[in-house]
């Protein structure tokens, strides 16, 4: 089946591979077109590839590199003429133990791919297209930034700050673009692996739904929120869980 071009064109940030491709392949699907960033040159040609070279294309490089941000926005704007849409999804957490030790130099680095990256991104974006002519972004935060984290506190701190970062950019960036958060619990990606590795059948237990997310999850919920479905929708926190968070209640 042929898909009608939508016209549209999203920026997705660490779309090689795991939550990133998904939100690729969803709104490729619907008819958009996308640029993807990640670190590895090889990933990212097998994703344009699987996507379509004629729907996709790539740009290497560092999230927290400002020169890499840069250069990922000018080469989407040549290729395709706007950048509708930034997903804003590249993201580390390099470091699992008791916050008590943390490594601040670790914790630096965190912020900087996590959060820094972010706003970055949204700043380039908006100049080059959206502040004259719209659009969406999407935020990709996780459940660790809305509960406490134990061992990747982090982590769980960056995505809390992505979750207030998207307030202010969406109070700011109103009312020609809207700013959302997707908020995940835990995904099956290679980022997440060491979370189910072994015992998936375990961890998924304790999900009201039954089992651990995929990519297509919250590809879904991105097509969504940068869908005209959601026109009437900004500053939220979309937490796509499988209910896990029904389990915090007492009894």
């Amino acid at each position: 089946m042929t898909v009608q071009d939508s016209g549209k064109v999203a920026l997705i940030t660490g779309g090689s591979r795991g939550i990133g491709y998904g939100i690729a392949e969803a709104l490729v699907a619907r008819g958009d077109r996308v640029c993807i960033t990640g670190r590895g040159e090889d990933a990212l040609k097998e994703a344009v590839e699987r996507l379509g070279a004629d729907r996709a294309i790539a740009v290497a490089g560092k999230a927290h590199d400002e020169a890499h941000r840069a250069v990922a926005v000018e080469r989407t704007m040549e290729a395709f003429g706007r950048v509708d849409f930034l997903i804003n999804n590249a993201g580390t957490n390099p470091v699992f133990g008791p916050i008590a030790e943390l490594d601040l130099n670790v914790a630096r680095k965190v912020f900087e791919t996590n959060v820094i990256s972010a706003l970055g991104f949204a700043q380039q974006t908006w100049k080059a297209w959206q502040k004259d002519n719209g659009g969406a972004i999407v935020n990709i935060a996780s459940v660790a930034g809305i509960s406490a984290s134990p061992f990747i506190g982090a982590y769980g701190i960056s995505k809390a700050a992505m979750v207030n970062l998207t307030l202010q950019l969406a109070h700011e960036f109103a009312p020609a673009v809207r700013v959302n958060t997707i908020a995940p619990a835990v995904v099956k990606t290679r980022f997440a692996q060491a979370l189910y590795e072994g015992r998936e059948e375990e961890a998924a237990a304790a999900y009201p739904l039954g089992r651990l997310g995929v990519p297509q999850d919250i590809g879904g919920a991105a097509a969504f929120l940068t869908s005209s479905q959601s026109d009437w929708i900004t500053g939220q926190t979309l937490v796509v869980d499988g209910g896990i968070f029904l389990n915090a209640g007492v009894g």
